[in-house]
């Protein structure tokens, strides 16, 4: 329930009922216990507009937020993280999984010299899906006629996983990528391209990416030959993946940030940052005991 309608059941005023989940919720938070992380999962969410970001970092291993924080997604941001987390738990974490951006590499190079990076994959697929769009939105330009008709409205159809999709949506995807010769190149390669996280040595995964990089000449494909360049560039934390011992479920990250979103949209944006922070923290934390969670209050 919203705070207003437990304030309306309860004849509560709304700050009261908002001060007491306060309460509860960071008896929740010290009842799990100072973080001490081995593998972590660092991602930001925007809480308003005109990019103002915070930073996420989650225990890989509980599955579960152990800090929010910074105020947007520099290197200065992410640094508060290993302040509060202390230098000795800092060096010993093993893993951390992220996007590309390059203010948390720097930071967790400075503040956890022993961490390994792995590039998140759901990051680097969405920019494989940015790519594709690209070459729908060129094709949707060029075309005339009946053979633009085929695309337009198409954007969700194209870039969702084909079983999500419903009947009549693999329908209009069959016909617009045999309408479109490019267009069904474009996506027949992003959806080759994630075998590569299947492969458990180096070795084979850069040769899978040759392959598939040569695979884009002649294709006319500039938003495909931009991302593979791109890659190349950050290949060490995409390789890292392939080895047995660095093999963490990057789908945990994707599932947090997923309940974090449904988190923000139910609160309609939460003006409190603090209420924000234990929100998303004790969302994912086990409740606690009738008894534990009444004796104090």
């Amino acid at each position: 329930m919203t705070n207003k309608t437990v304030a309306e059941i309860e004849r509560l005023h709304d700050s009261t009922v908002k001060d007491l989940d306060k309460i509860y919720m960071q008896l929740q938070v010290e009842r799990a216990g100072p973080p001490a992380p081995r593998a972590l999962g660092v991602d930001e969410i925007s809480v308003r507009k005109g990019h103002d970001y915070r930073v996420i970092v989650s225990d890989l291993d509980l599955h579960r937020p152990i800090w929010v924080g910074g105020k947007g997604r520099k290197e200065a941001d992410f640094d508060l993280f290993f302040a509060m987390l202390g230098k000795e738990k800092s060096a010993h974490i093993e893993l951390a999984a992220m996007d590309m951006w390059r203010p948390f590499r720097n930071s967790l190079a400075k503040n956890a010299p022993n961490a390994r990076v792995v590039f998140d994959k759901f990051h680097i697929m969405g920019h494989l899906s940015s790519a594709l769009d690209e070459v729908r939105r060129s094709e949707f330009r060029r075309l005339q006629g009946e053979d633009r008709a085929y695309i337009k409205g198409q954007r969700y159809t194209l870039l969702s996983h084909r079983e999500n999709l419903s009947q009549k949506g693999r329908e209009s995807l069959e016909k617009l990528l045999k309408a479109n010769k490019r267009l069904n190149t474009a996506y027949l390669l992003k959806e080759s391209f994630g075998q590569l996280w299947d492969f458990t040595t180096e070795f084979a995964a850069l040769a899978f990416f040759e392959r598939w990089r040569e695979s884009l000449k002649w294709q006319r494909l500039a938003p495909y030959v931009k991302f593979a360049a791109m890659i190349e560039r950050h290949w060490d934390g995409i390789a890292s993946y392939c080895r047995p011992e660095n093999k963490i479920s990057l789908g945990v990250v994707e599932g947090l940030n997923n309940k974090i979103r449904v988190i923000q949209r139910r609160a309609y944006g939460y003006r409190d940052e603090e209420y924000l922070r234990l929100k998303i923290i004790a969302a994912f934390l086990p409740a606690l005991p009738r008894s534990a969670a009444s004796g104090p209050l």
